[in-house]
């Protein structure tokens, strides 16, 4: 059929056409540039619930060129990518809206909203990628896409952090390359596949595989933030807070681990990787960062700094979760997928509103501030809750999965205290967070006091997103066991992986 041919490309086109419109048009044309955005938000989000029903129906999405022998740009769906892109073209959507009330009155957003489309297609297009080499071209190009959303602001600031950001992803993608090209050279091309492909190769050497692996694990652990390749992160706060938001729960660090998943599950092969003795120094690293993120995050007053830390180690409950044998545990990495994406979206779309509307940039700034911003900070609360792992919200099933996990592999007794450890110092540094916002007294007067949104705390677009993604964050902990859940469709991942 042509529609299974066609879907990806149009899935790719439904942000890079619209982007593409956006960079032409003048500052003055608020209105279209808003319409472009929006239509290629819910279009995209209609095509993905499309391909979900599709896949679900073991229907086939493919798309594949030719550019030189053996050197194949190939589109696939299959069930791993579709959760990827459903949780992409989701958060997505909420980050436009956020994004056009955020930048309302900012210079330059033609600019900024064309990069931020073309980020969204680079996302979507490692998503979909159905092979090493297409996975590695939309990796390099959501770097390129995504610094000119860093440097944003034009500040020294920005642009010093805009230049780590791209000294490090540059350096790992071309780590990344390297390594590709040469398993590309021993094995042939590397079409991505439920169950891997290089055990059922004949001849492959495996000390070599094990170096490569090692580059590729580099490669992608930069984007990832694995210690100690995570120091682009905290310094790309300084971009503005849809740019984090897309940085830390839809684009860049999602990219990475989920690149760790498919050269994990799809190239060598869960139980081949374990044959090679390669998931002990993965999940080794895992468990670093995960201890490593939190133990900084305590010292930081900058909020959003603070947030970043976070991330460095919440990213790593995918990695430990890949590097446990077993499908469990293979559960509970990929769900975090997800639930990270919604607590931390929460997060920073919070922290955002906290700056626009009150100039509070620091942990020690945000005294009452739960009496002022009520909805954002019920909004933060529960994301802050989902990080410690505190049930009902999303973020205990992830854990309660590694966990389970953990035991079905005998590796409970050292991913058991990494996942205590970490709980507890989540809890130490957003707890003293929570008891400030809504139990310390707010100051006579806020730095900065933007008493012009309206009957709201804030304006509706700054205010809403951060509501919305917290309540699905919410809904995605009580309803996991429903019927046709995201959990349902990772079991059913985890089951083809392993049968």
């Amino acid at each position: 059929m042509m529609l299974n041919q066609w879907l990806p490309l149009l899935i790719l086109a439904s942000s890079l056409v619209p982007g593409l419109l956006i960079f032409y048009l003048s500052e003055r044309r608020s209105g279209l540039r808003t319409w472009l955005n929006m239509s290629g938000a819910v279009l995209k989000l209609l095509l993905v619930g499309v391909m979900i029903w599709g896949v679900f129906h073991e229907q086939v999405y493919e798309s594949r060129w030719t550019l030189a022998p053996g050197l194949e740009l190939v589109l696939h769906a299959d069930a791993l990518s579709v959760l990827f892109v459903t949780l992409s073209t989701v958060l997505w959507l909420v980050t436009t809206v956020y994004a056009i009330g955020y930048l309302e009155r900012s210079p330059c957003r033609s600019r900024f909203f064309g990069f931020f489309c073309l980020c969204v297609t680079a996302t979507v297009g490692l998503a979909l990628a159905g092979n090493l080499f297409t996975f590695v071209l939309f990796y390099e190009a959501l770097t390129l896409a995504t610094y000119p959303l860093v440097a944003h602001k034009g500040t020294p600031e920005a642009v010093r952090g805009a230049r780590t950001y791209l000294a490090y992803t540059l350096g790992g993608g071309m780590v990344l390359l390297v390594g590709t090209i040469w398993l590309q050279t021993l094995a042939g091309p590397l079409e991505f596949a439920q169950g891997g492909i290089l055990e059922s190769i004949p001849g492959l050497d495996p000390t070599t595989l094990r170096w490569i692996f090692l580059l590729l694990i580099v490669g992608l652990g930069v984007k990832a933030a694995l210690v100690p390749l995570h120091g682009w992160l905290p310094q790309a706060m300084v971009a503005p807070a849809p740019v984090s938001a897309l940085l830390h729960a839809v684009a860049v660090v999602k990219a990475g681990a989920f690149g760790i998943v498919r050269v994990v599950y799809d190239v060598y092969g869960i139980e081949f990787s374990a044959s090679l003795g390669l998931l002990g120094p993965l999940g080794a690293a895992a468990a670093l960062t995960i201890v490593y993120g939190s133990v900084r995050a305590l010292s930081q007053d900058n909020l959003k700094t603070r947030l970043a830390y976070s991330t460095v180690s919440q990213v790593s409950y995918i990695a430990l979760g890949t590097a446990i044998l077993g499908p469990l545990a293979t559960v509970g990495g990929l769900v975090h997928l997800v639930h990270q994406g919604l607590m931390k979206i929460t997060l920073f779309f919070a922290a955002g509103n906290y700056a626009e509307t009150l100039g509070i940039h620091r942990v020690s700034e945000m005294d009452g501030v739960g009496r002022r911003m009520p909805g954002t900070t019920l909004a933060f609360t529960v994301g802050a809750l989902g990080m410690i792992g505190v049930p009902p919200v999303a973020g205990f099933i992830s854990k309660w999965f590694l966990a389970l996990g953990s035991v079905e592999a005998g590796a409970a007794a050292w991913v058991i205290p990494v996942l205590m450890i970490s709980s507890l110092l989540n809890a130490l540094y957003f707890l003293p967070i929570l008891y400030r916002a809504w139990f310390k007294p707010a100051p006579e007067e806020w730095p900065l006091d933007s008493s012009a949104a309206g009957p709201l705390e804030t304006a509706g677009a700054l205010l809403w997103p951060p509501v919305a993604t917290a309540v699905l964050a919410l809904a995605a902990g009580l309803l996991a066991a429903a019927p046709f859940s995201h959990l349902e469709w990772v079991q059913l991942i985890a089951a083809r992986e392993y049968r």
